[in-house]
């Protein structure tokens, strides 16, 4: 879905203007890059994804280090982080979730600074706004670290109020500027009606919650056994204890970000990585018994990733998450209203309903005239050749607007083909 949100709006249509789809602004303007630079290369996703895991990876061990989150200076964070993100194949590849996250993770080691620093820095209240807004840009899910980042920069950071309309106006800067953009392509009005539906719409549900809870519940637990032991069995400066606490609730308001997304796959995990990543380590750091921490060390950085490689090996075969083979070849520009993208491996989109379910949302909605003729300009700016339709959603469509229906012909089952 990804590849051919960059390759539509690669031909100079808008996100949400002309193409109907959940993703953030950003994520679709980087998407469109990837486009025109590599096409539909899955590799260049893979490259590009390992390339923002790695900067990850090396940022929030040198954070940790910085900031003297532990008692010794170890690069113990970045193995562990490593193998997280080895818990799921979808982890290792370019996704919206990945962009966003890399720029929460900046706004994070921004608040960690926050507990050592004795100063007023202005500079860092306003990246943790910028931070988090362009996270928001990218995914639009993370406006949850909104409230997280008021809470702790008030809570724990002993934000002044002038701190905190800093970090607000840092935060609200990307929005403003996402928003003249739309205002300046005469978007806006469709961006602000799309946009909110993109947190109504019916759930993907790729992988259950019980297929997570198998493969995690290992790292889970040492998560757990390494929080309870930083807390109760040893102690720790205030500084640590000001960022265990950021820790605790940024995998609160990680957790909570389940609940509002709409594409239920493991590569929406990533916000959890640096929180587990912290906790794992604070395990490693405090167990005394070599023979334990071997063990551990080795089931979590060796047996996680070859478990998850065999775990999501057995789920190809009956999941909807995986594209499977087409058996009708098209070569023009097609529209499928459903889920089903297999139809798309040989063909080009050429409708504006990309995300089904966000789509059949749209469409269900009551309509005054000029919101109708506003749906007819769109649909007609942009007709496929041909359109699968297997649920009747198109069918119906036609039935509201006779002169689209006079453009189409039903050739078989669940297909209408362009009258040329």
């Amino acid at each position: 879905m990804w590849m051919l949100l960059g390759e539509r709006l690669g031909q100079g249509y808008y996100l949400y203007q002309d193409i109907i789809d959940d993703n953030g602004p950003l994520s679709a303007g980087f998407f469109t890059i990837m486009d025109l630079l590599f096409g539909r290369s899955l590799f260049a996703y893979e490259v590009v994804g390992r390339l923002l895991i790695s900067f990850q990876i090396l940022y929030w061990n040198s954070i940790l280090i910085k900031f003297r989150a532990f008692d010794v200076n170890t690069y113990l964070p970045a193995i562990i982080m490593a193998a997280l993100f080895h818990f799921s194949f979808d982890l290792l590849s370019l996704s919206p979730a990945l962009l966003g996250s890399t720029f929460l993770i900046l706004a994070l080691g921004q608040l960690f600074s926050q507990t050592v620093l004795q100063k007023d820095t202005s500079e860092s209240t306003l990246l943790i706004g910028i931070y988090a807004g362009l996270a928001t840009g990218f995914q639009p899910n993370y406006i949850l670290f909104l409230p997280y980042m008021i809470f702790t920069g008030i809570a724990i950071s002993s934000f002044s109020f002038r701190q905190l309309m800093l970090s607000l106006v840092g935060y609200f800067l990307p929005i403003l500027l996402i928003t003249v953009f739309y205002f300046w392509n005469d978007g806006l009005e469709e961006a602000i009606q799309i946009w909110p539906l993109t947190f109504l719409s019916e759930k993907y549900e790729y992988q259950s919650l019980i297929d997570w809870l198998i493969l995690g519940i290992f790292p889970l637990s040492l998560a757990v056994v390494g929080y309870f032991i930083a807390t109760v069995l040893r102690g720790s400066t205030i500084n640590q204890q000001k960022q265990r606490q950021l820790i605790l609730i940024w995998l609160l308001f990680s957790a909570a970000e389940f609940f509002i997304i709409k594409k239920q796959a493991a590569y929406q995990l990533v916000i959890l990585i640096p929180g587990l990543t912290y906790l794992i380590t604070q395990f490693f750091l405090t167990i005394k018994k070599e023979i334990v921490v071997k063990i551990t060390f080795y089931l979590l950085v060796i047996g996680l990733p070859a478990a998850g490689i065999w775990y999501w090996q057995q789920k190809i075969a009956d999941s909807e998450y995986f594209v499977g083979q087409n058996e009708a070849n098209y070569s023009d520009a097609i529209l499928v209203m459903g889920d089903d993208l297999a139809p798309y491996l040989e063909a080009r989109i050429g409708g504006p309903f990309l995300n089904y379910r966000l789509s059949k949302l749209y469409l269900d909605q009551d309509r005054d005239l000029r919101e109708k003729a506003r749906l007819f300009q769109m649909l007609q700016k942009q007709l496929p050749s041909t359109v699968i339709d297997p649920n009747g959603d198109f069918e119906t469509l036609l039935k509201q607007f006779p002169a689209l229906e006079s453009q189409y012909k039903k050739t078989s089952a669940g297909v209408f083909t362009l009258i040329k």
